[in-house]
């Protein structure tokens, strides 16, 4: 059972990794910069780690874009101001995302210009088969290492991390915990110290400086894993971070003053 759980927790922590680096903060956001051939090391490390669970940089990357622009109105593609569920408003996020990815919806050029685009690669990485084929792989380590019926009901969950992912962030994270910041829509920051989600708790902080690498660093709990990584990265000449605000963040916080994003 050891194994198993590990394995879950793992494929948690790399799963939510790859999503919130590369999809978000890098596809989204452009908050760092990085050369093409590294770009495409990680759609493929994007596919290995997330799997069955695999996400088009530019559908994620132009749906949260639209996000941020249309945040808690009804043209957001995820509210929950806006739907009566969790449920209801993963529904349409996948809608939505599933048409911009499959270039049945056609987005504004602001919403598009600069997101990584592999299309190749990511019709493979999309594909049924590809799904089924991680699918496949998670349920044979269950059958090697799962001792007891009950611990396969993690199985379905991992099959599904990045839709939960991002309910957490989208339905709990626009609903509940603090605010350090006053913006135009509910985001909250969810966790005062994000031991969960890698620093996308840091919800607020993130919906008031879209741009910037580090989603904490504004009161002195809020530690973000993912930009501890993403410094490494920029010190080892992997990644290049375009703005950095942490020292201007933190004189900011103590001051009240604004901060040109």
């Amino acid at each position: 059972m050891e194994v198993i759980i590990l394995f879950f927790v793992a494929h948690w922590y790399l799963s939510l990794f790859f999503q919130t680096f590369f999809l978000h903060r890098y596809a989204s956001h452009g908050a760092f910069t990085m050369s093409k051939t590294t770009e495409k090391i990680f759609f493929v490390l994007t596919w290995i780690f997330q799997g069955s669970n695999y996400l088009s940089p530019y559908g994620y990357g132009v749906m949260h874009r639209m996000h941020h622009a249309f945040a808690d109105t009804p043209d957001d593609p995820h509210s929950p101001k806006y739907e009566e569920s969790i449920f209801k408003m993963m529904w349409k996020t996948k809608s939505i995302y599933s048409d911009i990815a499959n270039e049945k919806l056609v987005p504004e050029k602001r919403f598009t210009e600069g997101v990584p685009r592999w299309d190749a690669f990511d019709k493979f990485a999309r594909s049924w088969p590809s799904r089924i084929f991680w699918g496949a792989v998670y349920a044979f380590i269950y059958y090697q290492f799962a001792p007891v019926w009950w611990i396969w009901l993690l199985l379905p969950v991992q099959w599904m991390f990045s839709p939960i992912h991002g309910a957490i962030i989208n339905w709990f994270a626009h609903k509940y915990g603090y605010r350090n910041f006053k913006v135009g829509d509910t985001s909250r920051n969810f966790l005062p110290f994000d031991f969960l989600m890698m620093g996308e708790s840091y919800h607020n902080n993130h919906h008031k400086y879209g741009s910037r690498a580090n989603f904490g660093g504004v009161r002195w709990h809020e530690i973000d894993p993912t930009y501890q990584v993403i410094r490494l990265l920029n010190k080892l000449g992997v990644i290049k971070i375009k703005k950095d605000f942490q020292i201007k963040m933190n004189k900011a916080a103590r001051s009240g003053k604004k901060i040109a994003a």
